[in-house]
């Protein structure tokens, strides 16, 4: 059996603000992330064996590469430390987290830290845009839309449509909870912001068109921010007697191609539309030794709406096609049978893209450590995330449990 690896703490910056409006870079946003997550895992630097580092587009943003560098920039006592950068869109935190893991499992290193960062604020928002169009098949897809990934997405509710039918009411309902969500979160980029029943209607003057059928509050956020995890083993905790927040108890790792077409033809005679998705989901359900039933809440990738609708069938709350069952029935709202995304997820809580894997992971072990706050699902004992880059192409999930 592979060693366990339990999370010791971590941390979120607020991802309501705007470094460089602040006249702050990546550097100043690694300082706080690192420092913040090693204070709340309460370690030192000296403790930190390898550094992982999710980011996906640190240079088209800001021109910054070699983002595995800068831990040991800003934090002097992690010179010499070994430390990479992964990418893979936005599921670039879920792999950094998994080389942490299998770092860990190995036996190669007892402590890892886990950081996921972006920046995205730093050019207008058209322009971001086209920065995000890079995760996919560029020159081949999306040639004819103005942004790339709504044009996606509403392919994607396109084919729910033909397969199974689709309302849209349903998607602006997600919309909806996942902004109430966000309300209580204190680091949510959207905590503060106002809405009226036309922000999740179909009314094209408060709640525009973006591309298809994608309105304004079907999309996440362009936002900057930064996440944190230290995980360690066995052998660690023994040593220096440290109480983890939380145990990672399964993984699950897919990847496809990057066109999406060719991901929906191919499962074109399958039940679920993205059965990669579902299969990813459960490898991790199984290498944790759980079914849906003992899942408590789940941190999802609500790129869009969309993309939430899809992932709750694929996680198995409903048969495939029928995810409006549970948005009309309030199984998804905290204090119901299954709640996701109490944090407010992407859409409300924000979505700096490399730090989305990681942020997920560390709401899920807040939950289970009983520390989510004013979001808190009471009694909250296994969490379930699922963190996707590109249509798909890269998905991760994992089962978040306590640190017994």
């Amino acid at each position: 059996m592979p060693e366990a690896v339990w999370v010791l703490g971590g941390h979120q910056t607020d991802f309501a603000r705007n470094w460089s409006r602040e006249g702050l870079d990546f550097a100043d946003l690694t300082a706080e992330t690192v420092r913040a997550t090693l204070d709340d895992a309460g370690v030192s630097a000296a403790d930190v064996d390898v550094v992982h580092v999710g980011n996906a587009f640190g240079q088209l943003f800001t021109g910054q590469g070699q983002l595995g560098g800068m831990p040991a920039t800003v934090v002097p006592e992690l010179w010499d430390v070994p430390a990479t950068r992964h990418e893979a869109a936005c599921a670039s935190g879920g792999v950094a987290l998994l080389a942490a893991m299998a770092d860990i499992e190995s036996g190669r290193y007892d402590c890892a830290l886990v950081l996921g960062l972006e920046l995205e604020r730093t050019v207008p928002g058209d322009d971001a845009a086209r920065h995000l169009g890079a995760a996919a098949w560029v020159g081949h897809e999306g040639r004819g839309a103005t942004f790339m990934w709504p044009h996606m997405f509403s392919a994607l509710t396109d084919e729910y449509d033909r397969r199974y039918g689709i309302d849209e009411a349903h998607l602006r309902a997600i919309a909806r909870l996942n902004f109430s969500n966000a309300t209580a979160n204190p680091n949510a980029q959207t905590r503060k912001w106002t809405f009226t029943d036309a922000s999740f209607a179909a009314d094209d003057a408060v709640n525009p068109v973006v591309e298809g059928r994608v309105r304004r509050t079907d999309c996440s956020q362009i936002t900057d921010g930064g996440a944190g995890l230290v995980v360690a083993g066995r052998r660690f905790l023994e040593r220096t007697r440290s109480r983890p927040m939380a145990r990672i108890l399964g993984w699950g790792h897919r990847t496809v191609g990057l066109p999406l077409d060719r991901k929906l033809a191919r499962s074109a005679a399958e039940p679920y539309v993205l059965p990669h998705v579902r299969r990813a989901i459960t490898d991790a359900f199984t290498r944790a030794g759980v079914s849906l039933a003992e899942i408590d809440g789940i941190e999802t990738h609500d790129c869009f709406t969309m993309s939430e609708y899809a992932a709750i069938d694929h996680f198995g709350i409903t048969g495939p096609g029928e995810s409006w069952k549970v948005v009309e029935n309030g199984d998804l709202e905290i204090g119901g049978r299954i709640p996701v995304n109490p944090s407010g997820g992407l859409i409300g809580g924000g979505h700096p893209v490399g730090a989305s894997g990681v942020r997920m992971v560390l709401d899920a072990c807040k939950q289970v450590a009983g520390r989510a706050g004013a979001y808190q699902v009471e009694g909250a004992r296994r969490f379930g995330t699922l963190n996707i880059g590109g249509s798909t192409t890269t998905t991760v999930s994992f089962v978040i449990g306590t640190g017994e």
